[in-house]
């Protein structure tokens, strides 16, 4: 066996770590008998030597290089959204970041060129038992349960059970659709539901607390859990709505046609398909699941008692899974469209799914882009869970990211553009915006106290205190704790640079009105 210099450095390096180093070899050299000869021993050492190599080289699963290089740059890379033309691109580390949000853990898959790149976990899966993050911890997937969901649907469209178009009360016996004004003419369908058009109410759902009752699927639909009456409030198709309530309509549908329940369909007809072996539908979530199951954790970074909330609206929101397993699901859409025959769709099943109807939404995912920059995402919030799914249709690239924090959002975003830059896949850039200087005497006509123009729950009146610090505005809120620092990039217009937050001021004779993100108003007091 005859190795150029760089080819045995690299193979002694590879041997060193796989055998634990040399006190690793010795060792092992010492228990095949080894000890004490010279001559001999020398001739066994060499021949147990090249042995070992060969072993470590069939067997070593050693991490490229480019990989581990990958994986450093997107954890010390996190981006804000926004950057100031001209100034320094921060390039934020995660645990860092993590820290700061709140956020106990976070789990990544990258998907690229067809395959899952890499995979890692970060920080606390439950704080209680001291149990860790790794990539086989399962989190709620929230609203990214609809995309996969809707496919037990599509199965059903494909083998000509169901139909896209059919009125959706052709299917059902024990519940249907209450028929009001509003269905005379236009009816709901599963094409509907699944886009979110079918003018069904009820945007989302709390879920249920461990000792809450937990309400069966018709319970829900008729009002009888946490959430109101599921019903058409506005003529079906008209306008594009997001509703949890359309997705548990389609539940009710896939149950009834299939004759099984959402996850035991699920799990036969698309999980299994798909590979996606780390991830059920089951709520409540069945004990043998519960060691890797991450807790939930609340705004403060506190865990959610019991644990975390149980959903009986499965297909809107119940789906416990992993990145690993949500990047096999992407990987299988991407395979599909480049000509698998096999696949858990059809190709023209698949194409059908990733055109869009209202709102740029797909049958599942939302849509963005066209062609090779198709992509199809969504992201999911359910208490102590945000998580965000986005992935090529042709590209074969695609990131998952699953926090356990309701605070996840804003590090997400940061994660994503960090992973979009790193790989130049333009999915998330952040915005540049070029920041003006504004005197001090300027400023100072800002600084006060403002009041929201409308009562919130469980607080009353909004107040924000706007003060002067270092030639910007501070906005301090003492009903959350956030502040926010703000630069001109207009006279009267200011941006936060790393929330994204944009604060328009407005005078009106004595008035001094604050538009926050162009929809909150407030208006000075003092």
């Amino acid at each position: 066996m005859i190795l150029n210099y760089t080819m045995k450095n690299k193979v002694f390096h590879q041997f060193y770590s796989y055998f634990g180093g040399y006190r690793g070899f010795l060792h092992l050299y010492k228990q095949l008998g080894c000890r004490e000869q010279k001559q001999s021993s020398m001739k066994s050492f060499k021949f147990i030597f090249a042995i070992l190599i060969l072993i470590a080289l069939s067997c070593k699963k050693e991490t490229p290089r480019d990989i581990v290089n990958d994986i450093y740059a997107v954890e010390n890379g996190l981006l804000p959204p926004v950057l100031a033309k001209g100034g320094p691109t921060p390039g934020f580390n995660l645990l860092a970041r993590m820290e700061y949000y709140k956020v106990p853990g976070v789990s990544i898959a990258i998907v690229k060129e067809g395959k899952i790149q890499w995979a890692k976990g970060y920080g606390m899966a439950n704080t209680n038992d001291s149990s860790k993050v790794d990539t086989n911890t399962l989190f709620q997937a929230g609203s990214i349960s609809k995309p996969l969901a809707a496919l037990s649907a599509l199965t059903l469209v494909e083998n000509g059970t169901v139909h896209l178009d059919e009125n959706v009360n052709t299917y059902l016996s024990d519940w249907k659709v209450p028929e009001n004004e509003f269905t005379k003419e236009e009816k709901v369908t599963l094409r509907r539901l699944l886009t979110h058009t079918s003018g069904l109410t009820v945007h989302g759902f709390p879920g249920y607390r461990q000792t809450d009752t937990f309400p069966s699927i018709i319970e829900v639909l008729n009002g009888r859990g946490n959430t109101p009456k599921i019903i058409v409030d506005t003529i079906p198709g008209s306008i594009w709505r997001y509703s949890g309530g359309g997705y548990t309509v389609m539940e009710k549908v896939v149950e009834e046609v299939s004759g099984l329940p959402l996850e035991e369909y699920m799990s036969n007809t698309v999980l299994k398909t798909i590979g996606m072996e780390n991830s059920t539908f089951e709520q409540p979530l069945s004990s043998r699941y519960h060691a890797n199951a991450s807790a939930a954790y609340d705004s403060d970074g506190k865990i959610i008692d019991g644990l975390w909330h149980n959903y009986p609206e499965q297909a809107a929101a119940g789906l416990w899974t992993t990145p690993s397993d949500l990047a096999k699901y992407c990987i299988e859409i991407q395979q599909i469209l480049s000509g698998k025959k096999d696949g858990v769709l059809s190709k023209e099943t698949v194409g059908k799914m990733l055109t869009k109807h209202k709102n740029d939404w797909g049958l599942g995912p939302s849509i963005q882009g066209e062609q090779d920059s198709l992509v199809f995402r969504h992201g999911g919030k359910n208490a102590g869970f945000t998580n965000n799914l986005i992935s090529f249709a042709n590209r074969g690239n695609a990131v998952i990211v699953m926090t356990n924090a309701d605070n996840g959002r804003k590090l997400i975003g940061e994660i994503v553009r960090s992973v979009s830059d790193y790989y130049e896949w333009g999915i998330s850039d952040p915005r540049v915006v070029e920041l003006i200087e504004v005197e001090e005497e300027e400023l100072n006509t800002f600084v006060g106290k403002y009041l929201l123009d409308f009562q919130v729950p469980d607080i009353g009146d909004y107040i924000v205190d706007v003060e002067i610090k270092d030639r910007t505005l501070l906005v301090n809120d003492p009903n959350n704790g956030d502040t926010n620092i703000l630069n001109a990039i207009a006279e009267m217009k200011f941006i936060d640079l790393e929330s994204g937050d944009e604060v328009l001021f407005q005078r009106e004779g004595d008035t001094l009105g604050m538009l926050w993100n162009n929809r909150f108003q407030f208006y000075r007091i003092e």
